[in-house]
Formats: C-alpha cells, sequence, structure tokens
C-alpha cells in the first residue's frame, strides 16, 4: 500500500462515492475519489480483499468528505448508554442491533456482512434490508461498541443511534410514501395536460389550428420529460442494477416499454411525422405509480403482520399488589418486577434483585456453561434461569422480534426456498416476455407499423410474475393468522412446509396426551404437617414442570416464611432444593433412592425432607378428552408411536387407543426419546415429536417439526419449531389439514396467474390491448391474488371449523 497519492485538476468522478472532485481528485491505484475520506475506504477494502463491493454496482459508496474524527461516537464509552444500545453482553462477547440508514443496494449488504473480514473482532454481521438494522456479534475483549460505530462510520455507513426511538415494542405509527405520492402527482398533472393538448390530433385539425400542431406536440414532448425520468425513474434504477447483477427482474420489460414509448415518440415529433405517444406514455406512468400505490395499500391491509413474532404468546410472572401473576411480555414496562422460574427465559434486559441468579445464555450464545450473576447485576434479555426463581426489575420493554430472532438462531443458515424459486420463475418469466414482445413487434411492423409501438409496450406492461411471487408469502402468512388464532404458534413460515412433508407422529405422554384433574392427585404415606407442605411447596415452585403445578397447589399451607436458597432439576428424574436450610428432594423413586409402590398403577412423585422420606403424590392421570377421535383423523396419513418415561402400567390401555401397528415405548428418559427419534429417521420417517418441551427439549430439536405442549405459556421452549396450547391439541388435525389445504391455494393462484398472463399477453400480441389498460390491469393481477390466496385460507379455515 506504498502508491503515492497525487493530485490532479482534471474534473471527474470519485470511484467510490460518484461525487464530483470539484477541488482536484486524488488518484490511488489507478482509481480517482473526491477526498482522502472515500480513498481511505477504497484503502481499507482493498486491503482486506473487499473489493468485489465495487463490481456489484458502480461508486456505491457513500461520501466520506469533511469527516469529523470519530469524537462523534465517545457517548458510546458510557456504561448507562453503552447498556440502551447492546442487546446482550457476555464474557468477552457482545451483540449489538444499529440503525444504518445509507443501505440502499447489494453492495451495500455484501460489505456489511463481511465486516469479519475487515476486523477479526467481528463474529457475524446479518443486515435486515427493509428495516435497515445491522446485528453484529463480536469480542467485546478486542473491539468495544464505540470501535464498532467508528469502523461503520468510516467505511461510509455510520449508525444513527437514537435512545428516545429505540424502544421496538411501541406500535409503529402508520406512514406514507411521500416521493411516491409526488411522483404521482407530477405525472397526474402532466398526464391531464397532454391528453388536453392532444384534442387537437384526436379531433383532426385545420385552417388557423395548423399552426398549433407543432407547438402542441413539443409541449407534450416537454410534459413527458419529468414523467419518464423522475417519475418512472424508479423502473430503470431497478432494470439497471437487475442488468448489472446479469439478472432480468419484472422492472426490465417495463423499463424497456417506458424507454420504447418515449424514443419513438419523441423521434415522431422531431422528424415531424407524427405525433407520438405521450398521451399513452405519460398515462402509462401514472397508472402504474397508482397501482404501485393501490398495492402498498392492499398488502398492508391484508397482509399477515411481517413481525408475526407478535402472534408469540409468552407470559412471565408479574407482581401485582403481593402475587405475582402471568401476564404477557408485552405489557411488561420498565419499573415491573417479575419472578422467574427454573427453565424460564429473560423476556428483556432487567436488574437482579435477589442474592445471586445462574442465567445459560445458550440460547444467545451458543455457550451452554450458565453464568453467575448476584444482586444489583444489569442481565441482558434471552437469558434462561438454572436453578431456584429469581426476582428481577425490568429496565427495558421487551423487544418482541428481538425473542423470535433467538428462538429462530438455528434457521440463519436456512434459506428461503421460495425465494429461489420465484426468483427462477421471474427470470425465465421475463426473458420469455421480452422475446414474445419484440416477436410481436416484427409481426406488426410488417403488418401495420402504426400499432407496431403500442403493442409492444402493451406487451411488455400487461405480463407481470409479481402474482408468483406474492402467492406463497401470502398464503402461508394467512395460514400462520389463522394458527394463531387458534393456539398454534411457529417460529417461522418454514414450519408450515415441513408439516407437509411428515409422516409419523410421536407423542410424549404426561403432560402432552395426559392432563391431570386436581381431585386426582392424592398423597400416600403418612400426613404432611402444615409445616412440610409450605415446604414442599416453597420447593417445587421453581419447578415449571406440569406435575409440579399440581404438587404446589395440593401443598398450599399459609403462616409460613420458607426461603428457597437453592435449586437444581435433573431432567427426566426430579429436582433438589435446599429451602430454609432443609434439602427437599422431588423425583422418581429410583432419583431418591426409594423403592416405588406397587399399590397402584399411578404415576408417582416421592418426597423427602431432610433425610427423612415423606411419601409419594400418585397422580391419576387421565387420557385428554378427544385423543382417540383425533388418532381416527390422522390414523390414513401418519404412523404413531408413543415415547413415556413412566412403566407400562398403562400399555394395554394405549393399545387400545392407538390404531394397531403403533409402537409403544416406556421408561424413557431424555437421551432415549432422543435416541428413539433418531433410530425412527434412519428408517426414512420424517417426525412430528410432541412433547412438553422440559423434558423432551433434545427430541423435539432431533425431529423435523418439534411442537411444545404447554398449559403455561410462560414455558417457552427454543428446542421447539412451535408451541401449542394443551387444550387445543385436539385441533393437530385441522392444522395438518389447513397446511396441506395451503399447498393448493398456491398452486391454484399460480395457475390463476399463469391464465391472466395468457390472456392478458393474447390480448396484447393481438393489439387489442392498449398499454394504458395494461398498466391498469397489471397491479390488479397481484392484487386479486392477494386477496384470493387470503379469502382462500379464511374459508377454509371456517370449513374446517378453525377460528
Amino acid at each position: 500500500m506504498n502508491s503515492v497519492s497525487t493530485i490532479v485538476k482534471n474534473e471527474t468522478k470519485c470511484y467510490h462515492c460518484g461525487e464530483d472532485c470539484l477541488e482536484g481528485k486524488l488518484t490511488f491505484e489507478e482509481h480517482s475519489f473526491c477526498c482522502n475520506g472515500c480513498k481511505t475506504v477504497y484503502e481499507i477494502l482493498s486491503s482486506n480483499d473487499l473489493c468485489d463491493y465495487y463490481s456489484m454496482e458502480s461508486t456505491p459508496g457513500f461520501t466520506i468528505r469533511d469527516k469529523a474524527e470519530h469524537s462523534l461516537f465517545d457517548f458510546l464509552d458510557n456504561e448507562s448508554i453503552k447498556r440502551e444500545v447492546l442487546d446482550f453482553e457476555g464474557e468477552g462477547f457482545q451483540r449489538a442491533t444499529l440503525h444504518i440508514p445509507n443501505v440502499h443496494c447489494s453492495s451495500c449488504i455484501w460489505l456489511l456482512e463481511s465486516l469479519d473480514r475487515l476486523n477479526p473482532a467481528v463474529l457475524d454481521s446479518v443486515i435486515n434490508f427493509s428495516s435497515k438494522k445491522l446485528t453484529v456479534n463480536y469480542k467485546s475483549d478486542e473491539m468495544s461498541l464505540r470501535q464498532l460505530a467508528e469502523m461503520l462510520d468510516s467505511i461510509g455507513y455510520g449508525p444513527q443511534i437514537n435512545l428516545k426511538d429505540s424502544d421496538e415494542s411501541k406500535k409503529p405509527q402508520k406512514t406514507f410514501d411521500k416521493q411516491l405520492l409526488i411522483k404521482m402527482g407530477i405525472a397526474g398533472f402532466c398526464f391531464g395536460n397532454v391528453m388536453l393538448l392532444s384534442f387537437p390530433d384526436y379531433l383532426g385539425i385545420a385552417g388557423v389550428e395548423e399552426e398549433y400542431r407543432s407547438f402542441f406536440r413539443y409541449l407534450s414532448l416537454a410534459l413527458s420529460l419529468p414523467v419518464v425520468f423522475y417519475s418512472g425513474s424508479e423502473y430503470f434504477t431497478s432494470a439497471l442494477k437487475g442488468a448489472k447483477q446479469k439478472f432480468a427482474n419484472i422492472d426490465v420489460p417495463i423499463a424497456i416499454g417506458l424507454l420504447a414509448l418515449f424514443v419513438r415518440s419523441s423521434y415522431e415529433v422531431i422528424a415531424d411525422v407524427g405525433p407520438g405517444y405521450f398521451d399513452s406514455l405519460v398515462g402509462l406512468v401514472f397508472f402504474l405509480l397508482i397501482g404501485k400505490w393501490f398495492q402498498s395499500k392492499t398488502y398492508e391491509a391484508l397482509s399477515f403482520e411481517r413481525d408475526y413474532q407478535s402472534y408469540f404468546p409468552l407470559a412471565v410472572q408479574k407482581r401485582i399488589n403481593d402475587a405475582f401473576a402471568p401476564v404477557p411480555v408485552k405489557e411488561l414496562k420498565k419499573g415491573d418486577e417479575v419472578l422467574l422460574r427454573n427453565g424460564e427465559v429473560l423476556p428483556a434486559d432487567a436488574i437482579l434483585i435477589d442474592d445471586y441468579a445462574s442465567i445459560d445464555y445458550s440460547f444467545v450464545t451458543g455457550e451452554s456453561v450458565p453464568v453467575a450473576r448476584k444482586k444489583g447485576d444489569y442481565v441482558y434479555a434471552g437469558g434462561r434461569q438454572v436453578g431456584k426463581q429469581v426476582r428481577f426489575v425490568i429496565q427495558k420493554e421487551v423487544s418482541q422480534s428481538y425473542l423470535t430472532q433467538l428462538w429462530n438462531n438455528d434457521a440463519f443458515g436456512e434459506k428461503e426456498v421460495h425465494t429461489k424459486l420465484v426468483d427462477k420463475v421471474s427470470r425465465y418469466f421475463t426473458l420469455v416476455i421480452l422475446l414474445i414482445a419484440f416477436g410481436s413487434a416484427i409481426f406488426w411492423q410488417l403488418t401495420d407499423p402504426s400499432q407496431t409501438w403500442l403493442v409492444f409496450t402493451a406487451v411488455l406492461i400487461i405480463a407481470c410474475p409479481c402474482a408468483l411471487a406474492l402467492s406463497t408469502p401470502f398464503t402461508m402468512g394467512s395460514i400462520m393468522r389463522v394458527f394463531g388464532r387458534n393456539h398454534f404458534y411457529l417460529k417461522n413460515a418454514d414450519v408450515i412446509e415441513k408439516l407437509n412433508a411428515t409422516n409419523t407422529i410421536v407423542f410424549d405422554k404426561t403432560g402432552t396426551i395426559t392432563e391431570t384433574q386436581g381431585e386426582a392427585l392424592k398423597f400416600c404415606g403418612p400426613a404432611l404437617s402444615e409445616a412440610e407442605k409450605a415446604l414442599i411447596h416453597t420447593a417445587v415452585a421453581s419447578s415449571t414442570h406440569p406435575l409440579s403445578r399440581w404438587i404446589k397447589q395440593f401443598t398450599e399451607a399459609k403462616g409460613f416464611d420458607y426461603n428457597i436458597e437453592s435449586f437444581e432439576e435433573i431432567e427426566g428424574k426430579g429436582f433438589v432444593s435446599v429451602v430454609s436450610g432443609l434439602t427437599v428432594k422431588v423425583g422418581s423413586a429410583k432419583f431418591l433412592g426409594v423403592e416405588k409402590s406397587t399399590q397402584n398403577n399411578a404415576t408417582q412423585v416421592h418426597v423427602s425432607i431432610g433425610d427423612d422420606y415423606k411419601g409419594y403424590f400418585s397422580f391419576e392421570a387421565t387420557y385428554r378428552k378427544g385423543l382417540s377421535a383425533l388418532l381416527d383423523a390422522l390414523k390414513n396419513k401418519f404412523k404413531f408411536q408413543v415415547l413415556s418415561g413412566d412403566n407400562d402400567k398403562e400399555a394395554e390401555r394405549l393399545k387400545s387407543m392407538f390404531p394397531t401397528g403403533s409402537t409403544l415405548r416406556f421408561n424413557q428418559s431424555p437421551e432415549d426419546k432422543l435416541k428413539a427419534i433418531k433410530e425412527i429417521q434412519a428408517k426414512g420417517n420424517d417426525v412430528i415429536m410432541l412433547g412438553d418441551g422440559l423434558n423432551d427439549a433434545g427430541a423435539l430439536q432431533q425431529s423435523k417439526v418439534g411442537i411444545a405442549i404447554t398449559e403455561d405459556v410462560s414455558l417457552f421452549s427454543p428446542a421447539s419449531d412451535a408451541i401449542l396450547k394443551a387444550s387445543n391439541l385436539m385441533d393437530l388435525h385441522k392444522f395438518i389439514q389447513l397446511a396441506h389445504e395451503g399447498r393448493n391455494v398456491i398452486l391454484a393462484s399460480f395457475i390463476l396467474s399463469l391464465l391472466y398472463n395468457g390472456i392478458g399477453l393474447s390480448f396484447a400480441v393481438a393489439g387489442e390491448l392498449t398499454p394504458l389498460v395494461a398498466a391498469i390491469l397489471m397491479p390488479l393481477s397481484s392484487i386479486s391474488i392477494v386477496v384470493f390466496t387470503t379469502v382462500s385460507i379464511n374459508l377454509i379455515s371456517k370449513k374446517i371449523k378453525l377460528k
């Protein structure tokens, strides 16, 4: 990098940002730059082998001229401000999400997702183009938040940090595209005037009016200029970007049609051989913009919420007066006190007010070793409490999108198959349309030259693959909305496709296909004193296991104030808790080292306090009402298996309920369940696993679709692909049916789109369709597909009796 920079006085364009080099230029490696800032950015990119940035887009950068030294980001050294900006901070690791307003093209995306090549302290970076949000994971012992902001600023992508507006949980204000409205206004004004100026040509002119003919035509030409090159500029820009990427996007035929009509019309006026087609040209742009505006309003009204995570029902225990009660996390405010039990996720940044806590951040960082936190520590959202229940005071309102991003962390490497399919369809679709347009133009030039340009443009405008691109996302979105209304929550739309590709359903037993009624619980052993009940009640309060909830209700006792000192839960076995100095063990007979009672076949949960074995709780579980009907509805499409951690006392009863050929496995530990899923998959089966999300986490994650069944929406399982409220389990066959019907809706919308294009093209090629009518029909085709998919899914859901 020892090249010499020289000053040259002749004016040229900056290689980085494209601005004029007004006061001389700097050259480096045979490229010209308007200032040292742009030259420095190029040097940074060049030294890190990132010059592909410039091959994707000409002059993709922004001017760095007159940039101050980086005192702009001094405030990020302030701990309290840094805490507001960071998503997460751990030992040697930080995550920040920053708003980057300068993101505008594929080059920007490529560069911002290659930050690890600029600085090895960056672990990875992902940009959300639509929201212009950049999420960066980096090594905090090698790079500070301020240094990250300075690095981004040095390459022309300075983050915009506004702490007042950083709360994502607030309801977004409705916005409108001001620039689009201005373009529509200009196009509408010019369209009206060009139509008036075209009347003499429409009606025929003679005598004194002849002398105004040329003037009116040139005036129409002048009025078309701002319409084509300002109002219609987006079509040309998009087409050029697609061409640079060697990709023929949908704007290519529109841009070609506009340009062809403009060039031909200009030629006729200048050569004085005809009036041209300025009325059609200006009207075409006007109606295209109206269609675009109408499309956006329709999509806004019909669209499933893009942040579909708002359907996700996570709740948390919040202090209300003198007791804790579950509330949806979206209702949490700064200053609220919340209680987290073992295995529950902290939904927002908070300060710990109990003496200590153990936080598992594997959900965020992938590191499974819990991190110790003490009273007064600031704890970031996304951590899972391990051990005894602890209290926090919320410091930030909940970012629902951040929680769902964490839920989808394992899917970051997955690609949208649907998007790739649409890209391929659009690419070949556009090329075919161009061939048809040029073929039609040649035919009409030989048959009736007056029709050539109108037919050519009408063919380019009428054909539109947008409907193909919209059918899948809007169908999936509508299905997710129906699922959400029926308490079935998916982590992403890909789960719907996965549901369609399964052939085996595996059920956990306890808490999934069984439910425990309060009156079916009894304690077997010497009667418990009120003090002993209070000790057990305090111990089980930290557990989120389905059976712990019933024990907690059974052992409620007043007048005691015991404190839980420690809590450790062993999956599939039980837990050990220290309550006011006494060790309380709750779990299986084997876990407590005692003999299991043979007097009854009920589920048994044994208890000891200190070294004194007290007895066991007996659960006479009942199978959920409607289970037989559910199995009957699914048996023709699926094979069934049951994986139970209990003994085989229920084997005969389960055999009578499940179809012949179903496999029942008992005494299954969490490890056994995971192994069983792998065995089923090894035989070529695709599995839906339904479990409680706690003991079944490994099996849920291994399955093609893991569904956590929960009666307590505060128990969030990141290992699952979906969360289903237990009371809606009997609607499972309806969910699967709706997912299957969704494929038929997508197929039908594809056929409708192809019919529209086929009919529209035939009229256009035959010269029966003007560009103006084509401009009106094109957006209506997309809107009709969106309405069709949305209405179809709603009608199907009502037919199969889903809300």
